[in-house]
């Protein structure tokens, strides 16, 4: 069992920056591949990025390729989510989750088992 919780959204102008982060409890963090998703009012919840077991391997939705980075240390149970260049529409409540699915870079929501309980993005134009 994992339990995630979300810190470090905020309300950042356009072109600014915000590094999110996800706790995790549990003794076996580094079995599950972390996702990052986000849900913007009115809209489905959408995959933004993921990183695999060991953090060798990253996979993003093109809306924020090149401008999201995702990190994590397993040995302090946590992951990250670095948001350069933001704009507006990257205005959401952003979750982080986590699956043991070899497919992780999907993005598919079924396939995360685990969800922390999202944190508010807020960018101003």
């Amino acid at each position: 069992q994992v339990q995630l919780v979300e810190s470090g959204g905020g309300l950042v102008q356009a072109g600014g920056s915000l590094r999110l982060s996800c706790a995790a409890s549990g003794r076996t963090f580094s079995r599950y591949a972390m996702g990052w998703f986000r849900r913007a009012p009115g809209k489905e919840r959408e995959f933004v990025g993921a990183i695999s077991w060991s953090g060798g391997g990253t996979g993003y939705a093109d809306s924020v390729k090149g401008r999201f980075t995702i990190s994590r240390d397993n040995a302090m149970k946590t992951v990250y989510l670095q948001m350069n260049s933001l704009k507006p529409e990257d205005t959401a409540v952003y979750y982080c989750a986590a699956t043991q699915s070899s497919s992780w870079y999907s993005g598919s929501v079924p396939m995360y088992e685990y969800w922390g309980q999202g944190t508010q993005v807020t960018v101003s134009s």
